[in-house]
């Protein structure tokens, strides 16, 4: 239902122009909403009027209308003034009606977008809907996922859809409590660098406005309505592939995920099997801080041993002792392209076995 601050705005604006006083009454009889001066009428009269076959009525110089939503009588409205009364009450039956049904659209397109977004629909259900909803079918768009660290308020919500336009198609909404979701259509000429502005843009405006510490995620760009749980589902991977390899980045693009999607993909047990041929029985808690270091930065400069000494700013000498000090341990020498990929593979490996025990 349309909330009652709502209906008392729109009579309390509608009295200030015509000199017209109104109540509105729900559908049980009782007064939701009333301008200062208007007379309030008996419960029983509403209700009265409420199972007569007329759509308006006149009780004691005042004039009641009728308001419906789906056939049926949602709200009763009271107008009582001077010579215009009756056509007054008539516009702003009107405009109630009009709020009712934009209201029951807002609900049912969220209805629509998330049983979307969650695939349960079927193909000739969406297309349907759509229809009905007037949603164009055919438009490139592309689905966000912000998550919080806790569960987000109505602030941040209110924040989000600020943001976007929902008259060309945009749309925020969420189906849990620490994810709010952006259905986001693309201008033309819009392609994943823009999107990536986009993301950066919320990042900013809720750390900075609403103090929250969030993450963003968005998947691929679709052509048609039915691709968006595609991409849906390609955000909320993104936001978990981030999680385990991509800790300190607070925007995930699901196209960028590289060979971390790839390891996401694998069976858990297969990648047990992996590290165990690499590591044997010794799988390391915890790589070495220093080595893990030296190693990324190796890796970094393409395994230029100069360049990388370099920018560590240590001897040439120290960094091939931690090189060796690792081979010793693994058996793997990163000096050796081969071997360098192994071990890449090997820590991004652990960290998805790890993160995937934690889960269950």
């Amino acid at each position: 239902m349309i909330s009652n601050q709502i209906i008392y705005n729109s009579i309390k604006e509608a009295s200030e122009i015509s000199k017209v006083e109104f109540m509105v009454s729900d559908s049980i009889g009782n007064n939701i909403a009333k301008t200062e001066n208007c007379t309030v009428i008996d419960k029983k009269v509403i209700l009265s009027f409420m199972q007569s076959e007329a759509d308006t009525q006149e009780v004691d110089g005042a004039f009641l209308f009728k308001v419906y939503e789906d056939r049926q009588v949602s709200y009763v409205l009271t107008a009582i003034g001077g010579g215009d009364t009756f056509l007054v009450g008539k516009l702003i039956v009107s405009q109630l009606q009009s709020l009712v049904t934009a209201y029951k659209e807002k609900v049912d397109r969220n209805s629509f977008y998330q049983n979307l977004l969650l695939d349960n629909l079927l193909l000739v259900d969406i297309y349907n809907r759509a229809q009905k909803l007037r949603i164009d079918v055919v438009k490139p768009r592309c689905v966000f996922v912000i998550e919080t660290d806790e569960a987000h308020d109505i602030s941040i919500n209110e924040m989000v859809k600020e943001l976007f336009n929902t008259q060309k198609g945009d749309f925020v909404t969420s189906v849990n409590e620490k994810n709010i979701i952006v259905i986001k259509v693309l201008k033309e000429g819009e392609d994943y660098e823009q999107l990536n502005d986009v993301a950066s843009m919320l990042v900013d405006m809720l750390n900075a406005e609403a103090m929250a510490n969030v993450r963003v995620a968005f998947g691929s760009i679709v052509n048609e309505i039915k691709g968006l749980s595609k991409s849906y589902k390609e955000a909320m991977m993104a936001l978990d592939v981030g999680k385990i390899f991509y800790e300190q980045k607070k925007i995930i693009s699901y196209i960028t995920l590289g060979i971390g999607r790839l390891i996401y993909q694998l069976p858990v047990n297969l990648c047990k099997m992996f590290v165990s041929e690499i590591f044997g029985d010794d799988i390391p808690e915890e790589v070495d801080e220093e080595i893990l270091q030296t190693v990324n930065k190796f890796f970094d400069n393409s395994l230029n041993v100069s360049e990388t000494s370099r920018q560590l700013f240590i001897h040439r000498n120290t960094l091939v002792y931690r090189i060796e000090k690792l081979q010793k341990a693994t058996g793997l020498d990163v000096r050796v392209f081969d071997d360098a990929l192994t071990f890449k593979l090997a820590l991004m490996v652990v960290n998805y076995v790890r993160y995937m025990e934690k889960a269950r």
